[in-house]
């Protein structure tokens, strides 16, 4: 049986080596605890500055990217909700999160961290099986994204097909 300290240790090295989020219910499993315990750790270790995130897939560490990260603007309903995530991920933009301004509660930041049509598909399918609405749905379709990339040309080629596509904010 882990302390409570080795366990926080064991839970934060589960995270750092995972190869993309781990479920409150997963990590509870793989460290014989309740999903409440694996709750209150995380809290526990990001007031205590782990960079622990919450994404609709579950936990992770919040990665520091080795290329470069830009915000792109855009403007678009429910329906090409894919498609704009589709062309990010497939020109090999990692989609962090989505922000979107609100009048009364200022800046409201999503974490995303999608890299792929699976990680999509597994974020609309939620957010269809939850009858959940997008942040966006707050601002009539204007969001940001902020999107990692490898090269700066990967985010001008993501930045012109999204404008192609009629997706950017004032396209």
């Amino acid at each position: 049986m882990l302390t409570t300290t080795q366990r926080r240790a064991r839970l934060r090295d589960l995270l750092a080596n995972a190869f993309g989020p781990k479920t409150g219910g997963e990590l509870a499993a793989e460290l014989g605890v309740t999903r409440q315990v694996i709750v209150q750790d995380i809290a526990v270790l990001r007031a205590a500055g782990e960079e622990i995130i919450a994404t609709p897939r579950g936990y992770t560490i919040n990665r520091h990217y080795p290329g470069q990260t830009g915000t792109i603007a855009c403007q678009h309903g429910m329906a090409r909700v894919q498609e704009e995530l589709y062309t990010i991920v497939d020109l090999g933009g990692e989609v962090v999160d989505v922000i979107v301004e609100h009048p009364i509660y200022g800046q409201i930041t999503g974490s995303l961290h999608l890299t792929c049509r699976r990680d999509v598909d597994a974020f609309l399918a939620d957010l269809e099986k939850g009858d959940a609405r997008l942040l966006s749905s707050l601002t009539d379709g204007v969001h940001l994204h902020t999107v990692a990339v490898r090269k700066s040309d990967d985010l001008d080629r993501i930045r012109q097909e999204l404008a192609d596509r009629g997706l950017l904010l004032g396209e």
